[in-house]
Parts: C-alpha cells; sequence; structure tokens
C-alpha cells in the first residue's frame, strides 16, 4: 500500500514548475490530488494518475474568492474531506513570463523605480490567495481533526534576492505559516513553509547534479512529511526540501541527494 493512498490533496496553481511535479510527488506516493490552474486540463493531470494516484483539474483563478470557494466545494461534495493543501499558485512572475507585455521590466531595479502594481501582482496570488484557500480548507479540516497545510515559500523571506516585493511576499508567507500553526495546532492540522531549491526539471536527462532538484523532489518531500507519525512536532516550522530528503531518506529523480540550496 502506498503512503498516501486513500488521502485526498489539493495543490493550486499546478500546472507547471514546482506547482506541476509536487501533484507528481503526491500522486506517486498513491494520493488522489486535485490541481487548480486558469487554464488546467484533464491533460495537465494525466502524469499524476500514470505515477501512481489519481489526478482531477479544476479551472480556478485565485484573484477570484467564488471561484476558490468552488474548489473546496466540489471537494467536499466528491471525497467527503481534504487531507493536505500545498498553496503553490504565484502571481510574482507574471511580467517575466510576458517580457513582450511588460517591456523594460528588470527584476533587480531599485524598489522606487519597480511599478506600484507589482506589489499587488506578489501578494493578491501567493499571500492573499494562500489565506484564502486556508480559511477554506481549515473548514473542511476541523472537522475530521487533521491534516497539513503547506505553503511554498523561498530563501528570499530570510535575505535580500534583489526585489524588495519578493522579499516582503516570501516573508509574509513563513510569518502566516508560523501563525496559522499556533491557532490550527490545537485540531491537530499541521501548517509549515517549505522551500524549494534550484529547479531543473531535466534533471532525469543530464549529469547528475546534487546542487539541483526536480520539482518532482519537492512533492516527494511534501509526500513524506504527510506520512510522517510524529507530523505535528514540525508544525510552524520553515522546512527545506532537500533537509527533510536527508532526513527521510528519499532522493530525487535523477538518483541524487540534492543539496540545500541556500545556506548562508
Amino acid at each position: 500500500m502506498k503512503p498516501l493512498e486513500g488521502k485526498i490533496a489539493l495543490v493550486t496553481g499546478g500546472t507547471r514548475n514546482v506547482g506541476k511535479g509536487i501533484a507528481l510527488g503526491l500522486g506517486e506516493a498513491g494520493a488522489t490530488v486535485y490541481v487548480t490552474g486558469r487554464s488546467i486540463t484533464d491533460k495537465d493531470v494525466k502524469g499524476i494518475t500514470s505515477a501512481g494516484g489519481k489526478g482531477i483539474a479544476i479551472v480556478c483563478n485565485h484573484e477570484n474568492d467564488d471561484e476558490v470557494k468552488k474548489v473546496f466545494e466540489q471537494i467536499k461534495e466528491k471525497e467527503g474531506k481534504l487531507d493536505i493543501l500545498v498553496n503553490n499558485a504565484w502571481g510574482g512572475y507574471n511580467r517575466l513570463r510576458n517580457r513582450r507585455k511588460y517591456k523594460g521590466f528588470k527584476w533587480k531595479d531599485d524598489f522606487w523605480k519597480q511599478p506600484l502594481e507589482l506589489w499587488d501582482e506578489m501578494t493578491d496570488v501567493g499571500v492573499r490567495s494562500n489565506y484564502v484557500a486556508s480559511v477554506f480548507a481549515s473548514e473542511l479540516m476541523l472537522k475530521q481533526k487533521q491534516g497539513l497545510i503547506v505553503n511554498i515559500s523561498f530563501f528570499a523571506s530570510r535575505k535580500y534576492y534583489g526585489n524588495v516585493i519578493y522579499g516582503v511576499a516570501k516573508a509574509a508567507v513563513d510569518k502566516m505559516s508560523m501563525d496559522m500553526a499556533v491557532e490550527l495546532k490545537p485540531h491537530n492540522i499541521a501548517c509549515v513553509s517549505l522551500y524549494p531549491g534550484y529547479i531543473d526539471d531535466n534533471k532525469n536527462e543530464k549529469k547528475p547534479d546534487s546542487k539541483k532538484e526536480s520539482s518532482q523532489f519537492v512533492g516527494r518531500a511534501i509526500a513524506n512529511l504527510a506520512s510522517d507519525e510524529k507530523l505535528m512536532s514540525k508544525t510552524g516550522q520553515i522546512l527545506v526540501a532537500a533537509e527533510l530528503g536527508k532526513e527521510y531518506g528519499f532522493k530525487d529523480i535523477d538518483g541524487t541527494q540534492p543539496e540545500p540550496y541556500d545556506t548562508s
């Protein structure tokens, strides 16, 4: 029996990159994984089912609270519970991914040169959206008196990474995880922040490299965390995927044991 067989998970913003890999990692552990995305299709979640779980796509814009609420209503109606929520949706890279539309945008510009709209782009989907999804998830988890909420964050919370708003957003995610954990702990619900490392989803096609990690490795980190009988001892913590790999003994898709990306 796979460790997450019978478990229901939701990964927000899981059509590509880290979110997609997380969903795959949970799927290979046997979970039923709901995945949201603005334009997601059933094709986007086939890999989850192929990996050993069950993938279910739900179209959702995480800027729209009504759409988010309907996601949780659908899960409640079909599954009756939610065991794992992974808040991965992130709108902060919109300008980097649409350089033609946002000509002249520079990630490392001083904060006074950045467009004011960037604040909303990095906090609406990535901070506020995490809060909203966690509210709806908690309503389900409180009834079953167990659950895990994972907020994907990054080392920019701790040190300067070239963009002031980026650092503020990640710090907000970490603080939210810590404070939510305090209120959820009496109900046996864990809440943590999780840092991926340097992501390379073509690792399997290259020479093994422990300085990088695949998105699926991040999913394996969450799968192992969710399977830990002592999970509640980690609630409120800021965790690093590579450190969990060493603690739990799981490796990346290329057989390497990734090293933490930033140890400074």
